[in-house]
């Protein structure tokens, strides 16, 4: 379905918290509250991957409340669809929405007085897709491709806030990202929750190659088609060729990797070894050399002992990764990591300090071996831009579009360039 194209209210204010998928999913809940003519109002769109996640959830609510006192406040994202009743039993909540209602308009509108409005996402089988034309202040724009997720890694607890996988239809994806690029977007980012089982609930089960194919041939006027964190085990032969031989799409991958030890994966519940990893973030390098590649790594899991910690950190190296998400291990209650023997908490945060101490000096790494040379980025906005490998730059000038930039030196996080 297409999102309807009435602004919202200025009064009308979306927080989001978490993943791109929640980005792009406040930005269609910005046009449904415009065509719902929703008033006076903070939504808050929350994140669950973490309990962090959950407790900063919780402040941003109290805090919205502070700043709006009369304001209606809506709480909405994974959080509230996984524990409806413990935010709707905060004083400063006015109504708890779930993952399906929020991209719904009919629930933004004011006849609706339900409390509590939150469905069981389970029982949803389509993702639709919502059309819009661009992000507020954002030159970056993720399109939804997909939902949920089929899983069950024993840390997450995501599944039960999304529910099962559900992939959008290819017609509509393409017909969205022809629109944004129509309107000058220079980048599109496909994004979802278990984005490479794109396509295994659709006819004929295409894989997400095959999307990202049709998208290149069929939106010819988009420059760069970005992908957003793959499943390292799940990249289909296709998906491989067009990331290492097409031009257009952004020398960048993201890898759910988790943990780089063997017995750690398999109490994680993951479908990948650490060889396996490892042999194909090789075989990106190999392939396309200018390839940057990050992923997201747990420290301190439940029985992790020093020798599986020490795995876990020469994965960096052993993977060639730039970018690295360093989270220490968060007991979520309904998983089955939770109920596992569990780390001492001064550990894990000692150890996911370590964890990002490597990290660190492999973003150096990958940041000197840019000082000296130019490339385009992307403008983001004044004096900020990213370059195809997601290499993030601070420079001084152009306030949008594109910008040949050279690179003098970096500060161990970004590149610092000039105009070239």
């Amino acid at each position: 379905m297409n999102a309807p194209t009435k602004p919202p209210r200025a009064d009308v204010e979306i927080l989001t918290l978490g993943c791109r998928l929640n980005a792009y999913e406040s930005e269609a809940m910005r046009s449904l509250a415009g065509e719902a003519e929703l008033s006076n109002a903070v939504i808050i769109n929350t994140c669950a991957v973490t309990g962090e996640a959950v407790r900063q959830a919780r402040q941003t609510i109290r805090r919205a409340r502070r700043e709006r006192p009369d304001a209606e406040i809506i709480v909405t994202g994974c959080a509230a669809q996984i524990d409806p009743q413990a935010f709707a039993a905060m004083p400063e909540v006015s109504r708890v929405i779930g993952n399906i209602e929020k991209m719904q308009a009919e629930t933004f509108a004011r006849r609706q007085h339900e409390r509590v409005q939150v469905a069981d996402i389970m029982a949803v089988r389509e993702t639709a897709s919502h059309l819009i034309d661009g992000f507020q202040e954002r030159t970056r724009v993720y399109v939804q491709v997909q939902n949920g997720c089929d899983h069950r890694c024993t840390f997450c607890i995501i599944p039960y806030g999304r529910g099962n996988s559900r992939s959008a239809p290819a017609g509509d994806v393409i017909d969205q990202i022809r629109r944004l690029a129509a309107n000058g977007v220079p980048e599109v980012v496909l994004t979802g929750v278990d984005l490479t089982s794109w396509g295994a609930d659709l006819p004929g089960q295409p894989q997400l190659g095959a999307l990202v194919a049709r998208i290149l041939k069929l939106a010819p006027d988009l420059p760069m088609l970005r992908l957003s964190s793959l499943d390292a085990i799940e990249m289909d032969d296709q998906l491989f060729e067009l990331v290492t031989q097409n031009e257009r799409v952004a020398p960048y991958m993201h890898l759910s990797l988790q943990h780089g030890d063997d017995m750690i994966l398999k109490r994680m519940k993951r479908r990948h070894s650490r060889a396996q990893a490892i042999e194909l973030c090789q075989r990106l390098k190999a392939a396309r050399p200018e390839i940057a590649l990050g992923a997201d790594l747990i420290a301190g899991f439940p029985t992790e002992t020093e020798e599986h910690f020490s795995n876990l950190v020469s994965v960096i190296d052993e993977c060639g990764l730039a970018y690295v998400h360093v989270f220490p291990f968060s007991p979520r209650e309904g998983t089955p990591a939770a109920r596992m023997p569990q780390l001492d908490r001064a550990l894990v945060k000692e150890r996911a300090a370590r964890l990002r101490e490597a990290a660190s000096g492999a973003l150096a790494r990958h940041l000197d071996a840019w000082v000296g040379r130019e490339a385009i980025g992307v403008i983001e906005r004044e004096g900020f831009a990213r370059l195809p490998d997601f290499t993030p730059v601070h420079f001084q000038g152009a306030p949008e579009g594109f910008q040949r930039l050279r690179f003098t030196a970096h500060d161990g996080a970004h590149l610092i360039g000039e105009p070239a």
